[in-house]
């Protein structure tokens, strides 16, 4: 059978991958003394609140679960809405929220509204994988910009006004970033959108954890900047709905009819179910529930980092939102006699029945030495795993 092109332009998911290798592992050893953990994807331990399961539940039971308006529920929007003005004080109207099938529909339709074929994307390297992905599929150039601790691995002005081509069409940021933890700070934001402004392109910004921020300098949606940014948001992650499929875009007023009509063609809709159990998250009740989550999730980072660093992993920059840890294995990598980040991960998996992300995934740029951490576990199991690498690094 004959594949088309861009479908093999498309690499593997490895963080996946890797996945499938610690569920096949974690049957075997799951009555043994030390049953998997898995610190390896970024998938809040936690699920959407009782008021949001209720919401559900009502929905399906007085059978409202027609198709919705391609833009989504309009109650939800203007919750939306007014989460922006409570939350981050910047006013977002409703009318430029589009709802989702998840923020990776929206990079889909963010992607095919406005990259032509051959345009490239500016991407800072490492990022998270799908993202250029989704360049791809709309047959443009994901363009990755190796990036360093010192600019706490996100793009800065300088870059990409440097790496500015004939055929650039823009550039795709994401603030928190996956894997690495990083916002990008409010003011080089400006700066690089100033640039970006300045080309003619357009500045695309993926704000799924922006929920989950944990440091006030960093704690401010790109929407405060200008209208022109196109913003991707989710459910999943701060309102912990990540199986629902849930998203949002914020485009500019122009967009909202080009999108629409795409959406309406390839999604007709997000699902109903979720869109009116989501208008439960923004209740005085849910936002507190989410709030205390997001503290935990913060004393999980300031637990769990601190510890990477006694263990001799090299942790380069402190991040200050969603809930990785990027870290340097190259110190240990003589103790379990491997050459990379990529047979480490499959040693720790193999040795101390531990899941982790291989740095593979997320880009060219020194990734072999680096892995990924998800923190999204209890403290418990985070604890444990410290324990059982203590045991084998010593």
């Amino acid at each position: 059978m004959k594949f088309s092109t861009r479908a093999e332009k498309i690499d593997p998911f490895y963080v996946m991958e890797v996945a499938k290798a610690a569920q096949q592992l974690a049957q075997e050893v799951a009555s043994g003394p030390e049953p998997m953990i898995f610190l390896n994807i970024g998938e809040p331990d936690y699920t959407a609140p009782e008021q949001v399961q209720a919401a559900a539940q009502r929905c399906i039971t007085t059978g409202s679960t027609q198709y919705t308006n391609a833009l989504g529920l309009e109650p939800l929007r203007e919750a939306i809405s007014q989460w922006y003005l409570t939350r981050f004080g910047v006013d977002v109207p409703a009318r430029r929220i589009v709802i989702t099938a998840g923020a990776s529909a929206a990079l889909q339709l963010a992607c095919l509204a406005l990259i032509e074929a051959g345009d490239e994307i500016l991407m800072p390297d490492p990022s998270y994988p799908c993202n250029r992905h989704f360049v791809s599929a709309a047959e443009g150039v994901a363009k990755l910009i190796p990036t360093s601790a010192a600019e706490r691995y996100q793009l800065s002005a300088d870059q990409v006004a440097a790496h500015w081509g004939k055929k650039t069409r823009g550039v795709l940021l994401a603030s928190p970033s996956n894997p690495t933890g990083t916002s990008i700070d409010p003011a080089e934001l400006r700066r690089i959108h100033d640039v970006v402004k300045s080309k003619g392109g357009i500045t695309i910004v993926d704000e799924i954890y922006l929920g989950l921020s944990y440091e006030e300098a960093f704690s401010h949606s790109a929407l405060a900047i200008s209208d022109d940014i196109i913003s991707i948001n989710s459910f999943s992650k701060y309102f912990n709905m990540t199986g629902w499929r849930l998203g949002w875009m914020v485009v500019p007023d122009a967009m909202v009819p080009v999108v629409e009509r795409m959406a309406q063609n390839l999604f007709i809709c997000a699902s109903t179910i979720a869109q009116h159990a989501a208008l439960a998250c923004f209740s005085p009740e849910s936002i507190a529930i989410f709030e205390a989550r997001r503290a935990e999730f913060k004393a999980r980072r300031d637990y769990f980092l601190p510890a990477l660093k006694e263990l001799g992993f090299g942790i380069d920059v402190m991040p200050d939102g969603a809930f990785y840890a990027w870290a340097d294995c190259t110190p240990l990598c003589a103790k379990l006699c491997v050459k990379d980040s990529w047979e480490f991960a499959y040693a720790l998996m193999e040795k101390a029945h531990l899941a982790i992300t291989p740095g593979r995934d997320f880009g060219t740029a020194d990734t072999a030495r680096y892995v990924r951490f998800s923190t999204a576990n209890s403290m418990e199991q985070l604890q444990e795993a410290v324990r059982r690498m203590q045991k084998l690094f010593q």
